[in-house]
């Protein structure tokens, strides 16, 4: 009995042995076949998308401020108001302005006067110098009276001077005091744009007083508008003026607005390393609005005929990127070193030689070049 339960354990355990020896055997010719799923090669065109978030501003906006003090009469514009180039926004109380011109204008009035007197002084000044000066070459009247009418004449004649200079002066506050009345009507002014725009905010009310340069109203121009994002170095060189952009927004959903970059600024900001850019919007409703949050989807670069696979099927080994293609009759694998393009979603341009119409998915990267490879039998994937 003890021989038999000697050798009996002996038989076991060489036919564990076996079997231990045998499993690697077996998982090496099962690996053999690698399970792989595909995608079909596309051909078609591409494009290199980048989406910045930016905000909306006013394409023009400017505030309304008196500039004289005063208690406000009227107003004629409220938020949200259409105003047009020109248009009387304000009244203020007028009444010492116009006093204050009434009172100047007796001042020139009296300047005038003046002048007129000391013309006529010098007038008789001249005569007199005349007279004396003949009388004098008769030897009727002496040197010293010839003296002292030469002496009223440069008087008279200074009088003069200083009598026109009081009336330049006198017109010149005149003016002044008109001009002070005039600002009392406060006009919304502007050049260049369009003939309407609108008050975006009000200051002040009615029967308020106000100091001078206070401001009262601010007006903008809502068509168009302008969007401004910001882009780091990556994105920067690929952007120019007069490039066409695309504009969404929350506000409306669903809803593409076109524009126009028109500036790029020739700096960075040192805080950020990005920078600015504004795109003009056409904005005719008048439904986009400044302080919108927005993004704006530029087109960097655009192939028309390009060769397409998905990112996925995209394998890094020490020779590169490249990709795993079907052989045609689907049992084993290629390799095939790619130069990569332009990236949309999962979808990349691809160059390479002997590409074929098929590349492998998912499982490749068991793959080594010529490796036999088993499709599933799930649907391929697609590239769009």
């Amino acid at each position: 009995m003890l021989i038999a339960a000697a050798a009996f354990a002996a038989w076991s355990g060489y036919q564990r042995m076996g079997e231990a020896h045998d499993a690697p055997v077996r998982r090496s010719t099962a690996s053999k076949v690698v399970p792989v799923e595909i995608a079909a090669v596309q051909h078609g065109p591409i494009e290199n998308r980048r989406t910045f978030t930016g905000t909306l501003v006013a394409h023009a906006e400017f505030v309304i401020a008196s500039k004289v003090s005063g208690r406000i009469e009227r107003l004629s514009a409220d938020l949200a108001d259409t105003v047009t180039r020109g248009q009387l926004v304000a009244k203020l109380d007028d009444a010492e302005y116009v006093q204050a011109v009434a009172q100047v204008q007796a001042d020139w009035t009296v300047a005038n006067a003046n002048q007129a007197a000391a013309q006529a002084q010098l007038s008789i000044a001249k005569r007199e110098l005349d007279r004396v000066a003949r009388l004098r070459d008769r030897g009727v009247t002496s040197e010293s009276q010839l003296d002292a009418a030469r002496a009223d004449q440069l008087t008279r004649e200074a009088q003069v001077t200083v009598t026109r200079a009081q009336v330049i002066r006198a017109q010149a506050e005149l003016e002044a005091a008109r001009i002070r009345l005039r600002y009392t009507e406060v006009s919304a002014a502007w050049r260049g744009g369009s003939e309407r725009r609108i008050v975006a905010e009000r200051y002040v009310d009615e029967g308020e007083t106000i100091a001078a340069n206070a401001p009262l109203l601010r007006i903008v121009e809502l068509d168009p508008v302008i969007a401004v994002f910001f882009v780091t170095e990556r994105d920067y060189a690929l952007l120019a003026p007069s490039q066409t952009a695309r504009l969404t927004t929350d506000a409306f959903a669903g809803e593409d607005f076109q524009g126009t970059i028109t500036r790029i600024a020739p700096v960075f900001r040192e805080s950020t390393r990005q920078a600015r850019v504004e795109m003009r919007v056409a904005n005719p409703k008048l439904r986009l609005k400044p302080g919108l949050f927005v993004r704006v989807t530029v087109v960097l670069d655009r192939v028309a005929d390009a060769t397409i696979v998905p990112e996925q099927a995209l394998v890094q080994r020490a020779s590169g990127s490249g990709v795993f293609t079907l052989s045609t009759d689907r049992t084993t694998a290629a390799w095939r070193v790619v130069t990569v393009g332009i990236r949309e979603g999962n979808r990349v341009q691809i160059s390479a030689e002997a590409l074929g119409t098929q590349v492998i998915v998912l499982g490749q990267q068991l793959l080594s070049d010529g490796a036999a490879v088993a499709v599933s039998s799930a649907t391929q994937h697609g590239t769009r």
